[in-house]
C-alpha cells in the first residue's frame, strides 16, 4: 500500500495541488486515485501557465475556443471551465461515497479582487453557476475583505476554501465567518448538509520568511538560529489546536447536530523550499484527524517513496508553544510576518493570473 493510502488510517485526505488537462485525458489523474488515494485537488494558475506553455495539451482547445473568447479572461475561463468539469466529474463517485467531504476541486476568483468585498462574493456566485457542478469549492483569500465574503458564500450554500492563512489567529476568524455562514443559513430554514468547506493554511511559505529574519537575529544573538526550521509546522499545530477547541464548543456542536460537516484545516504550500530539509517535512509533521493535505506532484513522488505516516499533529504542543514564545524574545513579531506574507501571497496570486493571461495571449496567437 502507498504510504499517501495509509494518511487515510489517520483521517487525513490527500490532495493534489495541480490542475492540467492532460493528466486526465492521459489517465494519470485516475492512477493517483487508484495508486496513491489521492480524493480532491486544487487548481494552480501557475502551473496552467506553464502547461499552455511546455505542452501541447492546449493547443487544440485555445484554438477552438480562442475564436469564440477573443478576450483573454473570457477565454481563460473558457479553458477553466472545461478544466474544472473534466476534473469534478472525475471526482464525483468519491464525492458520493465519501458524503460530498472529498471528490472536491477548488478554482480561485480572479486574485485582483481579493481586498473588495462585493466584487468578490459577485465573482464567486456567476463562477459557482458556470461551474455548474456540485462538487466544486471557490478559492477566496482569507484577507481583512474576504471574511465576510466566506460568511455570506456559506450562508448562500456555496462550498469555500478559505486560502492564504498564515496564523492561528487568522485561522480562527476564518473559522468563525464559516461559522456564522452555517447558522445564518440555518436560522433562515435552508439545509446546511451539503455544505463543504476547508481553511487553507500555507505551511513552507511561513518558514522561508521565518528562516529568514531568525538568520538576521543570528547576527548578534545565535540562539535565534535554533528556531529555524521550526516556525510554520508550529504554527499550523497552533491552528490545528484552535480547531479542536472550536470543534468542542457548543456552537459547533449546535452545527453539527443540523448536519453540518466541519470545515477541515487543509494544509498548503507542503513542498519544501529550503533544500537542507526533508523534502517531506510538511507531510509527516502535519498529519491528523480531520485535516486535507494538498501536494505537488514532486511532493507526492517523494512521499510515495520514502513516506512514513503516522498521527503526529497532536504532539509536541508544549514545543509549539514555546517556539512562539521565542519567536518574541528574538523580537520576532509573529503577526506582522502573518501580515507580510498575506501581503506577499495576494501579490503572488495577482502575478500568476497576469501570467496565464499573458501565456493564453501567446498561445492564442501563435
Amino acid at each position: 500500500m502507498s504510504p499517501l493510502q495509509r494518511l487515510r488510517e489517520f483521517g487525513q485526505s490527500p490532495w493534489l495541488d495541480d490542475l492540467r488537462r492532460g493528466m486526465f485525458l492521459d489517465g494519470r489523474f485516475r492512477r493517483l486515485m487508484e495508486e496513491d488515494g489521492i480524493c480532491g485537488i486544487t487548481s494552480n494558475p501557475t502551473i496552467l501557465a506553464r502547461a499552455i506553455l511546455e505542452t501541447d495539451d492546449y493547443r487544440e482547445p485555445i484554438a477552438r475556443l480562442s475564436t469564440r473568447y477573443p478576450d483573454n479572461v473570457a477565454l481563460y475561463e473558457a479553458l477553466l471551465r472545461e478544466d474544472i468539469r473534466l476534473a469534478a466529474d472525475t471526482l464525483r463517485p468519491v464525492y458520493e461515497s465519501s458524503g460530498r467531504t472529498d471528490g472536491l476541486v477548488s478554482l480561485e476568483i480572479s486574485p485582483e479582487l481579493a481586498n473588495d468585498t462585493p466584487a468578490s462574493i459577485r465573482e464567486a456566485l456567476r463562477l459557482w453557476q458556470a461551474m455548474d457542478r456540485p462538487n466544486i469549492m471557490i478559492k477566496i483569500p482569507a484577507t481583512n475583505a474576504g471574511l465576510p465574503v466566506i460568511r455570506e458564500l456559506i450562508a448562500l450554500g456555496i462550498n469555500v476554501n478559505a486560502t492564504l492563512i498564515f496564523s492561528p489567529a487568522r485561522y480562527v476568524q476564518v473559522a468563525e465567518a464559516w461559522q456564522q455562514g452555517l447558522t445564518a443559513r440555518l436560522e433562515s430554514g435552508q439545509s446546511i448538509e451539503h455544505i463543504a468547506s476547508v481553511a487553507s493554511f500555507f505551511v513552507s511559505r511561513i518558514e522561508t520568511l521565518a528562516d529568514r529574519l531568525l538568520a538576521e537575529r543570528a547576527g548578534t544573538n545565535p540562539d535565534a538560529a535554533q528556531l529555524q526550521g521550526k516556525v510554520a509546522v508550529a504554527a499550523a499545530k497552533l491552528a490545528y489546536r484552535e480547531y479542536r477547541r472550536l470543534r468542542d464548543s457548543r456552537e459547533w456542536r449546535t452545527l453539527l447536530g443540523a448536519g453540518a460537516r466541519v470545515q477541515r484545516p487543509l494544509w498548503a504550500s507542503t513542498s519544501t523550499k529550503n533544500p537542507e530539509y526533508s523534502d517531506i517535512k510538511y507531510v509527516e509533521a502535519l498529519i491528523g484527524p480531520e485535516t486535507v493535505t494538498t501536494l505537488p506532484l514532486a511532493t507526492i513522488e517523494a512521499y510515495r517513496d520514502h513516506g512514513q505516516p503516522a498521527p503526529r499533529l497532536t504532539t509536541d504542543m508544549p514545543e509549539a508553544e514555546t517556539v512562539f514564545a521565542n519567536l518574541n524574545k528574538f523580537g520576532i513579531d509573529f503577526a506582522a510576518l502573518a501580515r507580510q506574507l498575506e501581503t506577499e501571497g495576494v501579490a503572488k496570486f495577482i502575478a500568476s493570473y497576469q501570467q496565464l493571461l499573458a501565456a493564453l495571449s501567446q498561445a492564442a496567437s501563435a
